[in-house]
């Protein structure tokens, strides 16, 4: 059973800009308060988890097999549908919280590992990987740290290798909301996908595209016109985002 939100608040209010202890906190209920403070949405954390991986699935051109690393992988959850949706895959999922990488070792997942990383360097040799992922992370990092993360991002890429972010977008209020109503966001700062462009940019990606989605609840109203969704990414009003760059 989770444990009160009130008693996690109150652990986290003594844990000062340390996200590793954050989440080393809140791993092992990790899924449940998320589940808990999205369920305006009508749907649970694993299934956006898994809508992230199909949308990659239908965008992107892969040929297998492909060699991933999933930075920021928490408890493993990504994991699992990667394993699933990209047959022939090598995935390295890398974290800063010990709890949360237990979790995800536990799952036993094929074709999978995780290791434990400082935040800073990722523990890897030039040119090795076709995509990072990196899924609701760099809001959780000072954003002066943003642009040596995103160059050990373009460093572990091989030539013509895929920088995929997911991000919350700060332009729609109701995401917003869910951000500052949640007990591990509570340092939080979201980041306007121009100022993300402009950064992947200057560091050398090219082709680098936005895409914006989650637009409506997955309610039972609305499941017939989520096909919507897929026509109107260039609207700067969907819950989310995601930018996907070439090396």
């Amino acid at each position: 059973m989770i444990v009160s939100k009130s008693i996690i608040i109150d652990k986290l209010k003594s844990i000062k800009n340390n996200q590793a202890e954050v989440f080393n906190e809140v791993a092992k209920d990790y899924r449940s308060i998320h589940s808990e403070n999205i369920k305006i949405s009508g749907e649970t954390s694993e299934y956006f988890a898994e809508y992230k991986i199909i949308e990659l699935k239908n965008k992107l051109k892969l040929s297998a097999p492909i060699k991933v690393i999933d930075l920021g992988c928490g408890d493993g959850i990504s994991a699992i549908y990667f394993n699933k949706y990209f047959k022939d895959i090598d995935y390295q999922g890398f974290d800063i919280s010990d709890e949360s990488l237990k979790i995800a070792k536990a799952r036993n997942i094929e074709r999978c590992k995780f290791e434990y990383y400082n935040g800073i360097t990722i523990p890897v040799q030039n040119n090795l990987f076709d995509i990072v992922y990196i899924s609701c992370v760099l809001h959780h990092i000072d954003f002066s740290q943003h642009l040596s993360l995103l160059k050990e991002c373009l460093r572990v890429l091989k030539p013509e290798g895929k920088l995929i972010i997911f991000e919350h977008n700060p332009l729609n209020p109701i995401t917003r909301k869910l951000v500052r109503d949640c007990v591990f966001d509570k340092d939080a700062i979201l980041i306007y996908s121009h100022r993300l462009k402009k950064q992947i940019h200057e560091i050398g990606f090219k082709k680098i595209r936005r895409v914006y989605t989650i637009f409506m609840p997955r309610t039972m109203f609305f499941r017939p016109l989520l096909f919507i969704e897929k026509y109107i990414g260039w609207l700067p009003l969907g819950g989310q985002y995601y930018i996907i760059a070439k090396k």
